[in-house]
């Protein structure tokens, strides 16, 4: 199998669903001649035209509007944020207008579009544009949001969401666009809402999904040397949120540690330990345990950043604690 960066895997994603639907197009600021502020869409222009690459204003509510309202009219719209940070410019266009379609207008009309981009930290860009809005997006019913965390699953749960009739918020991170990831040749979808388990344990589950992952999977590597098992579900999906898949290794392990890259409150890791403390209280031998970045906007010191985001070792000592309680 060939391996291949996440922003082409993204590229393809695209690429081959506007080949196979004449009334899918692209649209946001700098996708067309500068092939993407992240080279997320290189090459697109050239294959599809100014007709269906369209470089924007920088005017997210402006395109986010005539992207849902397009919708009306038979389209389906690729929106480009150049991070979701700008999305909270057109976040009416978003909540109130693409998520309500179908409801209000008593199911005559569907609103098949997505918007992607990156989301949460990347480096020393400061507070505000630094935040991770998942679980904002998350809380609205009518929106599917999805986090993927390599090209692989980047290139399938993308086609599945230009496919899918109602609007999926489709997050990614300035620092994976780099990542390399085995990603077939061959055609092939990732349904949304259903999580992968990327790794089999037994002493512990470990739940989460995007960039922050990687943190997940040293720190099970690091606690593999002192024979503790980790068993890491990627949600890859944040909504439909898939709680079996959760319930099921709980079951198994007895124990749940949840990584998030948000601030602590009313957050994705919070609806989680709901619901398992909910469905699976009996199988639980310690309290759950989410590890989350302060509850501070994000620094721009490289230090303080270091110590604001979630890490590996954060990751160890929470799976010490739930195995051994004064740990």
């Amino acid at each position: 199998m060939r391996t291949i960066q996440f922003r082409e895997a993204i590229a393809e994603a695209m690429s081959e669903e506007m080949r196979h639907d004449e009334s899918i197009y692209l649209m946001g600021e700098e996708v067309a001649e500068y092939n993407g502020a992240y080279k997320a869409s290189k090459g697109m222009l050239d294959e599809f035209g100014p007709e269906r690459v369209w470089d924007t204003p920088i005017s997210e509510a402006g395109f986010s509007g005539i992207g849902v309202g397009s919708t009306m009219t038979g389209t389906r719209p690729i929106i480009e944020f150049m991070t979701f940070n700008f999305s909270l410019v057109g976040i009416d266009q978003i909540i109130n207008n693409a998520a309500k379609i179908r409801q209000m207008s008593g199911g005559q009309f569907n609103c098949p579009i997505v918007f992607r981009g990156p989301t949460a930290s990347a480096g020393q860009l400061a507070a505000t544009h630094s935040q991770a809005f998942e679980s904002w997006y998350a809380n609205c019913p009518g929106l599917k949001v999805i986090v993927p965390s390599n090209p692989y699953d980047a290139k399938g749960l993308l086609k599945s969401a230009i496919r899918d009739d109602d609007p999926v918020i489709f997050m990614e991170s300035e620092q994976m666009y780099g990542d390399k990831g085995e990603v077939p040749e061959e055609e092939y979808t990732i349904p949304i809402g259903k999580a992968d388990i990327k790794r089999e344990g037994e002493d512990v589950t470990i739940v989460s999904f995007g960039k922050i992952i990687k943190e997940a999977y040293q720190a099970a590597e690091e606690l593999e040397k002192e024979n503790i098992s980790c068993e890491i579900i990627d949600l890859r999906t944040v909504r439909p949120l898939d709680y079996e898949a959760i319930i099921k290794s709980v079951k198994k392990t007895n124990r749940l540690v949840i990584l998030e890259e948000a601030w602590p409150f009313g957050n994705v890791s919070t609806e989680i330990t709901y619901h398992i403390q909910e469905n699976a209280f009996d199988y639980l031998d310690a309290p759950i345990l989410k590890i989350n970045t302060a509850d501070t906007p994000a620094p721009y010191s490289p230090v303080l950043l270091k110590e604001w985001l979630p890490n590996s070792e954060d990751v160890v000592k929470a799976v010490k604690k739930v195995l051994y309680k004064d740990a």
